[in-house]
């Protein structure tokens, strides 16, 4: 599975951008991968924003529930990160990940938990 990430930018605090995570290869499919959106800010540890699971149930870091939502194209194999009220302390790279799940809820937001990942896309939040 191939992952390319898109929509990254700079918005001032209070704005809104939406990230987009196109899945290709030949055995990817919505209903064997969990997906997730992680991020980096320099300096510190890659920690998980959002995901979504084969079931198509979703799960938010606490620093963002509430104001990033995870959409999925049900026509193309894209998924979407919507992130409004952005704060500075967003500001990072945004990286979309895939792992195959065979059953719902068996996956996590943690790094270790994905075997596949994009080349990631910044986001800069300023104050």
């Amino acid at each position: 599975v191939e992952l390319l990430e898109s929509g990254g930018g700079s918005v001032e605090t209070g704005g809104s951008l939406r990230l987009s995570c196109a899945a290709s290869g030949v055995i990817y499919s919505r209903v064997l991968y969990c997906v997730a959106w992680f991020r980096q800010a320099p300096g510190k540890e890659r920690e998980g924003v959002a995901m979504i699971d084969v079931d198509d149930t979703t799960s938010y870091a606490s620093s963002v529930k509430g104001r990033f939502t995870m959409l999925q194209d049900n026509t193309k194999p894209i998924l979407y990160l919507q992130m409004n009220s952005l704060k500075p302390e967003d500001t990072g790279m945004y990286y979309c990940a895939a792992a195959l799940c065979q059953y719902a809820g068996t996956r996590s937001l943690t790094p270790a938990s994905y075997a596949h990942w994009g080349q990631g896309t910044q986001v800069t939040v300023a104050s």
